[in-house]
């Protein structure tokens, strides 16, 4: 019997609603085991692997298509994260709520609307989200952790 050990899986969509279904469609196969991305082949879960997506390839902007990838991740890379949060490179938006579906709904909502009053300049080339179910949470509720790409502002821009 051979097995196989998959890194990540990409899907090409948009924020329609049959976009968002093929989305929930890719992470019910991730959780069900049928992807096993995060788990062996047997439906053990991997120790010290989190699930992490991945969205670039933007068509334009949050209208446009773009590739959701889903991998798994280690601790060390969301030290990464915070170290490009830090530098300026990244922000962080998070949000928290009942379900993973309502905290990650939040946090893509307050990206939107910092987006759209220039809060954020955004960079569109590659974003990432994190979250954790409530049954692994101390306030047992759900958090999206969000880290947006931003642009550098040129020199043009501030004159």
């Amino acid at each position: 019997m051979t097995t196989y050990s998959l890194k990540s899986v990409t899907i090409r969509v948009n924020n329609s609603r049959d976009g968002i279904g093929k989305i929930k469609e890719l992470w019910k196969d991730i959780q069900n085991g049928k992807l096993p991305l995060l788990c062996d082949n047997t439906g053990v879960f991997y120790n010290g692997i989190y699930p992490v997506s991945c969205y670039s390839g933007y068509e334009s902007d949050e209208n446009g298509f773009y590739d959701l990838s889903i991998t798994g991740a280690e601790s060390s890379f969301f030290q990464m994260l915070e170290e490009k949060v830090q530098k300026g490179s990244y922000v962080k938006i998070e949000d928290t709520g009942k379900t993973l579906d309502e905290c990650s709904i939040n946090a893509w909502q307050k990206v939107w609307e910092c987006t759209r009053d220039g809060k954020i300049r955004r960079a569109y080339t590659e974003d990432w989200e994190s979250t954790v179910p409530s049954e692994y949470t101390e306030d047992g509720r759900a958090h999206c952790h969000l880290y947006i790409a931003i642009r550098e502002t040129t020199d043009e821009e501030m004159a």
